[in-house]
């Protein structure tokens, strides 16, 4: 029997309204929650305009830095919400803008916070992943960041952004051109 080849992680769509979304899929915690902090921002294809297409998902540790492992990321119960479990998904819009509702998460075994991200959208045969880094006293000392080049570092920084007494992130992605995100490369053993 002849071995078949293999195929591409993504041969037509994207058909992210399918299967991918889901209630409150960009709601990590309850707009209520007293915590609760807005990551927002545009993904932007080659040329600069907004990608309509494109899906996020985001991991993260709690504000105490834990890194939550339980089961049970796709249910969302409601205005409540099930427990925080650093996992969460928002399409672009129109527009290309997406938001996260979460909290901000807490160092980890002392690096600076940061919001995992990962990135699908046309024409890309496999996701993108990037670290979208809050502002922080911690940064210089972040060995990611260390070694990425001073100038491109700027692509991995959220911007501050309280907006009526709510704290906000505003984390763009551009996928291509002068002010390309900083992408990074996984070895199956490291994700």
């Amino acid at each position: 029997m002849a071995e078949l080849a293999c195929t591409p992680g993504q041969t037509v769509g994207p058909f992210f309204g399918i299967a991918l979304s889901y209630p409150g899929d960009s709601q990590l915690v309850a707009d209520e929650h007293p915590d609760a902090i807005r990551l927002h921002g545009t993904v932007y294809d080659g040329a600069g305009a907004g990608v309509p297409d494109a899906l996020l998902e985001l991991w993260q540790a709690d504000g105490d830095g834990r890194i939550p492992r339980q089961a049970g990321s796709l249910r969302r119960a409601g205005a409540g919400l099930a427990e925080f479990t650093g996992f969460g998904r928002a399409a672009t819009d129109a527009d290309g803008h997406y938001r996260f509702t979460t909290v901000a998460p807490g160092s980890v075994d002392g690096r600076a916070p940061f919001f995992a991200i990962a990135v699908f959208a046309r024409g890309l045969l496999h996701r993108l992943f990037t670290r979208a880094y809050l502002p922080s006293p911690d940064l210089e000392g972040d060995q990611l960041l260390a070694r990425v080049d001073t100038p491109r570092r700027a692509t991995l920084l959220c911007v501050d952004e309280n907006d009526s007494g709510r704290v906000g992130y505003r984390f763009d992605i551009h996928l291509q051109g002068p002010s390309e995100t900083v992408f990074l490369t996984y070895r199956d053993d490291m994700r």
